[in-house]
């Protein structure tokens, strides 16, 4: 019926504009009716009606192999990252207690080597490898969400096999070795990890590891825990009377469950919960320490016809109902709510070239996902009542791939994918969330049930405004990567600005702007770019200008711009006075 009714509102745009002359501001040259854009999709932006705070719950980010961290292109991306946020970015990172004495950084893997025994069984504690990773944090105003885990070798109590050698096209559950196992001895792991924290004090300070925020494991619905529910309770339980134990001030929580959209992700979850509610600690017999809670969500791309295909429906519900879960306990309710992975998919390290569906991944058909999903992540938080802190994006970079191999990564060979740049533009916005209504929007609670499927896009903003500015992020989404040459006029109409002159400026990100892989595929998609063609690129994945910055008048608090925004694309307007 909505279709019907859009479509119906559509017809009378057209049947309007043989009579109504468009005198708003215009930006990007907008066709005039007679060069045949003759309809315009309506977005209103009320400025004086506020939903709640821009908070920057989007500055979060993770990544499986912690030993690229410290690498070249890693320490240039964490650096740019570190600069695009108004507040410290967290980092997540997988395998920071896992043993290896060989080569540390592959796909699917890292270590540090800081726990091993010695003959006699006593404990060998090396920091090194940890602090190179955690100084590169701190070094960039950069804080970690300490992941513990996972299980050093010389306490699985299944250690063999242990290292995995794992590459796109294997099994994923090769991947799960001896490291993820429960630990022969929960005394000593309790040990590990309050000598981790206590180093992390006398290195770093206390002030400053009271900011962090310290999780135990990951995904233990799945093959991350070889373990039962009761174990992992088990399992954190000794951990964050530990983390307790060498900072009692410190930060902690979990369970880290993915996908609490399906019954047995969400049974963890309640388990869990119910653990920390209404029974005992296995460490202390006392109350189980929560200060977070964490879980992850992921959509499900698939390749229809040729066609990639994205289900935003499937991340979104599973975000829908973790929050319900945690809104259903009023004693946790209040708690800060971390979505430790948010993703369009599962596997970052999964290449196109062995996975078709992640051909998403490399142009701005994960910009728009980005702007479109983030946006409705603050709207089920509203809807929910719930304190959503962060939100990880688990997309960092690869060392020394294939360049725009298609993996979930934010740059490759150093070079910014146009996903990065939403986070730009995430970046620029603060102050407090106001109202947007359009023509095409669908709300959160539409694409939980339905995704962006079938004629309809959706065409839908983002507004924000502080004392002196107002931002708008504009995105034209659709699950399905086609069509992306139709663009679509859009009437923005913007109330509760000061009257006056304001300054607007205008960034896209679009097949044109902001997008390094368009000008890699326009020069030959070379593997091995000169470093005048390597200059070229780097400048193309930064954030660009769509025109030049121009004054516009606002009469009685109100004024229009005009834009094409085509399929996938993605425009941020910036109103300075």
């Amino acid at each position: 019926m909505r279709s019907i009714i859009n479509n119906l509102k559509k017809s009378i745009r057209i049947l309007l504009t043989l009579f109504i002359v468009n005198i708003s501001n215009t930006v990007d040259g907008v066709p005039n009716p007679e060069e045949g854009n003759e309809e315009a999709v309506e977005i209103e932006v009320d400025f004086s009606k506020e939903k709640g705070p821009m908070s920057t719950m989007w500055a979060w980010w993770g990544y499986d192999e912690p030993n690229y961290t410290y690498m070249k292109d890693g320490k240039k991306l964490l650096t740019e990252i570190s600069q695009l946020s108004p507040v410290p970015v967290f980092v997540r990172a997988h395998s920071l207690l896992v043993t290896d004495d060989g080569p540390r950084a592959a796909l699917k893997w890292g270590s540090t080597n800081v726990y091993t025994e010695d003959e006699d069984g006593n404990p060998v504690y090396d920091w090194t490898i940890m602090d190179q990773i955690f100084d590169t944090y701190v070094e960039r105003g950069m804080k970690p969400m300490a992941q513990i885990g996972f299980m050093p070798k010389a306490l699985s109590s299944k250690p063999e096999p242990y290292r995995h050698y794992w590459k796109p096209g294997i099994p994923y559950k090769e991947i799960f070795t001896g490291w993820a196992y429960p630990p022969n001895d929960y005394e000593k792991w309790a040990e590990l990890v309050y000598q981790w924290v206590k180093h992390s004090v006398e290195r770093y300070g206390k002030e400053e590891v009271e900011s962090w925020y310290w999780e135990v494991w990951n995904e233990p619905n799945g093959g991350y825990w070889q373990g039962t529910t009761k174990e992992y309770c088990k399992l954190y339980d000794y951990a964050a009377d530990a983390v307790k134990r060498a900072l009692p001030t410190a930060l902690i929580g979990g369970p880290e469950v993915t996908g609490p959209g399906g019954e047995s992700a969400s049974a963890f979850l309640k388990e869990f919960l119910d653990h920390v509610v209404n029974e005992k600690s296995y460490a202390t017999g006392k109350e189980v320490p929560l200060d977070f809670i964490t879980f992850h969500a992921k959509g499900r791309p698939e390749v229809i016809d040729d066609v990639v295909q994205m289900n935003m429906g499937k991340q979104l519900k599973d975000i829908n109902n973790g929050f319900e879960i945690v809104a259903s306990y009023p004693s946790l309710k209040h708690l800060p709510i971390i979505i430790g992975e948010s993703d369009p998919e599962g596997c970052a390290a999964c290449s196109e070239a062995d996975y078709p569906h992640n051909a998403y991944r490399n142009g701005t058909m994960y910009s728009s996902y980005t702007a479109a999903s983030f946006a409705r992540k603050y709207d089920l938080a509203d809807q929910h009542g719930v304190n959503l802190l962060g939100a990880v994006t688990w997309g960092f970079e690869f060392e020394d791939q294939a360049w725009f191999a298609g993996f979930r990564d934010m740059s490759t060979n150093g070079v910014d994918k146009p996903v990065l740049n939403v986070f730009r533009m995430f970046g620029m916005m603060s102050g407090n969330r106001v109202e947007v209504a359009g023509d095409l929007a669908y709300d959160a609670q539409e694409i939980v049930a339905e995704s962006v499927r079938g004629d309809r896009t959706d065409v839908n903003a983002l507004a924000s405004k502080d004392e002196n500015t107002a931002c708008v992020m504009v995105w034209n989404y659709h699950d399905r990567n086609e069509n992306i040459a139709n663009p679509e006029s859009l009437k923005i109409n913007l109330k509760g600005l000061p009257s006056g002159q304001v300054l607007l400026e205008h960034f896209t990100i679009d097949q044109e702007n902001s997008n390094s892989y368009a000008l890699w595929l326009e020069m030959g998609s070379p593997q091995n770019p000169t470093k005048e063609q390597i200059a070229e690129l780097e400048k193309a994945g930064q954030l660009k200008l769509k025109t030049s910055p121009e004054w516009i008048d606002v009469a009685n608090g109100q004024t229009n711009v005009d834009l094409m925004i085509g399929r996938q694309a993605v425009s941020f307007l910036k109103l300075s006075w």
